[in-house]
């Protein structure tokens, strides 16, 4: 059976060789640093199921140390060169993202082929791991057709992803880090302390002030954790179901969808959203490292509103 932890080995090897990769790279002052994060990151992966949480807590505490007294560099290995680069654009054009579309055709393709089709009773793959599964086998897939197909050398696959996460730096990890986060947050009951705050604040039975909350809580809190997905358990618990649903009798499938809505207006204005808006800024090379949320807070803004408004009609005025 191919299991969850066959994606662990997988994406760890990856950040081995890119360990390796760095750590021989004379040219990057910041050498060892590299070698390090990327390898402790390798670890985490490869051996993260079979270390206590104790050991799982160091690691990340080494990795946060490295990256906190600015022992990242930058790396700019050589893979294919420029020309090499613009004839294949002028040659292929838009064929070039091919193989990027190997990888959804695969999860999604190998998901139904598997779960509706005799396949499934072989149980070849973990269960409700599915999808996940497939896409990392559409990520080797697509690999492997991008290397037949374009000939590159051999290292370069590795070179690129070397360059882009040391473009990326520390950012890369931290959606992961902040869906840890939030988990720790629900089970440290944050949820029920905000709950209690939250109740002493909202009138009884007001369901506007009540959604209000519920909203600006969702969008707070993901810009703290910077995930909506963390932000929601914690809202979720203090406010969502005890009161809007339970108490107020409110559409749970409106409170629970358009309220993860109202986090990602959120998640378009904090720093703290590193994959949204800090690595567009650091791959486009922007002097602004915030000029990507500069340039949404225009949206966020009206749209939470939107969201308040569609609770409000659609989970109570409407469904009742």
């Amino acid at each position: 059976m191919i299991t969850y932890e066959w994606l662990y080995i997988l994406a760890g090897s990856f950040f081995a060789l890119w360990a390796v990769l760095s750590l021989l790279d004379r040219s990057n002052g910041k050498r060892l640093g590299n070698a390090a994060f990327w390898g402790l990151l390798a670890a985490s992966f490869l051996l993260g199921s079979h270390l206590s949480d104790f050991a799982n807590g160091l690691l990340v505490l080494a990795m946060v140390g490295i990256a906190g007294v600015g022992g990242l560099g930058r790396s700019d290995p050589e893979t294919t060169t420029v020309a090499q680069r613009v004839d294949f654009s002028k040659l292929i054009g838009n064929r070039l993202f091919l193989p990027a579309l190997i990888v959804p055709v695969t999860a999604v393709a190998g998901t139904l082929l598997y779960n509706y089709t005799p396949l499934f009773e072989t149980g070849l793959f973990e269960e409700r791991r599915e999808t996940l599964i497939l896409f990392g086998i559409g990520v080797v897939f697509a690999l492997v057709a991008a290397m037949i197909w374009l000939k590159p050398p051999l290292l370069a696959p590795a070179e690129e992803g070397r360059r882009l996460l040391d473009s990326i730096g520390w950012a890369a990890i931290l959606p992961q880090m902040l869906a840890a986060l939030g988990a720790v947050f629900a089970l440290a009951g944050v949820g029920d302390v905000i709950g209690g705050v939250a109740g002493t604040l909202i009138p009884e039975n007001n369901i506007l002030i009540g959604v209000i909350v519920f909203c600006l809580g969702m969008a707070i809190f993901t810009m703290i954790m910077g995930n909506a997905f963390a932000a929601f358990p914690v809202m979720a618990a203090a406010i969502g179901i005890p009161l809007l649903v339970e108490d107020y009798g409110g559409d749970p499938a409106v409170i629970g969808a358009v309220g993860m809505l109202a986090g990602f207006c959120g998640t378009l204005m904090t720093p703290m959203a590193a994959n949204f808006n800090i690595v567009p800024a650091a791959l486009l090379e922007l002097k602004d490292q915030n000029g990507v949320i500069r340039q949404q807070i225009g949206t966020a803004i009206p749209l939470w509103f939107c969201n308040v408004a569609i609770i409000y009609i659609g989970a109570f005025l409407l469904w009742s």
